[in-house]
């Protein structure tokens, strides 16, 4: 993976997770904010009860992103097949990036929520009633399989990475730099609710997901007019 591409990533998920992250998985930190963490705990125990709900969510995105990866290792197997889903993956990115600007409800149609599911409430009652540090831990795993527009994005990335083991890397980027937003909300939750800061981050965030589309499309003709590109040769 180029340097480009990872500070890309991280510029995205970012800028992105002040704006839609926050708006998206607000409500679950707000509420194990206020229910799971004690008033007389310290600052430090509170710290590590909102690292390990982080890390939760990190451990499945990695895992997602390690099946998109050995997806897209099946899928790109020349430069014809890699050309056109990569072709695909940034015309998808710029569907997203205009869905966060608001100009379409590309994001609206992905994100139908399994929220409603018995065995989301049931797990999700569970652990909000428990009173162990690891249960931060597996609260964020579960929230990490709620469908959300902008983990699609990613995924998608991974799978253009066509490695399980890059395909887990591009997630664990992406999981880390949505961290100081969700991190932050649970003690500060006042700022975020400030809509003229979220129209911001999610503004910059759109024209980024857009830039990093029209990127990965790019590379994707490149594969499919230039028949001496090697695969093995991957920009992302």
């Amino acid at each position: 993976m180029e340097a480009i591409s990872i500070i890309t990533i991280i510029s995205i998920a970012f800028l992105g997770s002040f704006g839609h992250c926050v708006g998206m998985c607000g409500g679950i930190v707000i509420a194990y904010s206020s229910t799971k963490i004690k008033a007389e705990w310290s600052k430090q125990v509170q710290a590590i009860a909102h690292l390990l709900y982080s890390f939760g969510r990190i451990t499945t995105y990695m895992i997602l992103g390690a099946l998109f990866g050995l997806v897209g290792g099946v899928v790109t197997f020349d430069n014809l097949t890699s050309g056109i889903f990569l072709l695909i993956t940034g015309f998808m990115m710029v569907l997203v990036g205009l869905s966060l600007l608001g100009k379409i409800k590309f994001l609206t149609m992905l994100e139908h929520s399994c929220s409603k599911s018995s065995f989301y409430q049931k797990t999700f009652k569970s652990l909000l009633g428990s009173d162990s540090l690891f249960s931060f831990y597996l609260l964020g795993m579960l929230n990490g399989l709620l469908p959300c527009g902008f983990v699609y994005v990613f995924a998608i990335t991974a799978a253009s990475t066509g490695s399980a083991f890059w395909g887990a890397f591009v997630m664990l980027i992406f999981g880390l730099s949505t961290i100081p937003a969700l991190f932050s909300l649970g003690f500060f939750v006042g700022l975020f609710k400030q809509s003229n800061l979220r129209d911001l981050f999610i503004k910059l965030a759109s024209i980024l997901v857009i830039a990093f589309g029209i990127y990965i499309g790019y590379i994707g003709y490149e594969y499919l007019t230039d028949p001496t590109k090697s695969i093995l040769s991957c920009h992302i």
